[in-house]
């Protein structure tokens, strides 16, 4: 039986705070522990932007202001078989910036321990995978070039 790769999305989720953006990251601690941002599946009957609406309000409850789809995507593979995803080997991704009103974030307390809202520097730093890394610098430059 042939593997397959789970539908998923990236959500660089920021917040404009003294003319600036501030990054949320999220510390994992389900199926692997590091920082990452808000991201997951999408489910079968679910297009990208329900996904991502999804996604915000599980894991962190904020309203969300603006959407925008950077058309960047890529796909990597799980270090290990994980127990919930038996027949995957890996998860595709489709790329989108989102500006939340800064608030008290509700975690998920399955998936996440912590988060934090951070600089560009802070959080590019803080990532745990390269992905993600590609994915904030993309962001950080659509922001950057929006003259906020």
């Amino acid at each position: 039986m042939t593997k397959k790769y789970r539908k998923g999305i990236f959500i660089v989720t920021y917040a404009i705070m003294n003319g600036r953006p501030e990054y949320l990251v999220l510390k994992r601690k389900f199926h692997w522990k590091g920082w990452e941002f808000p991201k997951g599946g999408i489910e079968k009957f679910e297009t990208d932007i329900h996904a991502l609406e999804r996604e915000i309000e599980e894991e962190t409850g904020l309203k969300i202001l603006k959407i925008k789809n950077l058309h960047e995507s890529g796909k990597y593979k799980y270090k290990k078989i994980l127990p919930d995803r038996k027949n995957i080997e890996g998860q595709t991704y489709k790329l989108f910036l989102v500006e939340v009103k800064k608030g008290k974030v509700k975690l998920d307390k399955l998936e996440h321990s912590d988060c934090k809202w951070t600089t560009f520097e802070k959080t590019i730093k803080m990532l745990t995978w390269p992905n993600q890394r590609k994915c904030l610098r993309k962001a950080n430059s659509y922001i950057n070039s929006q003259n906020l």
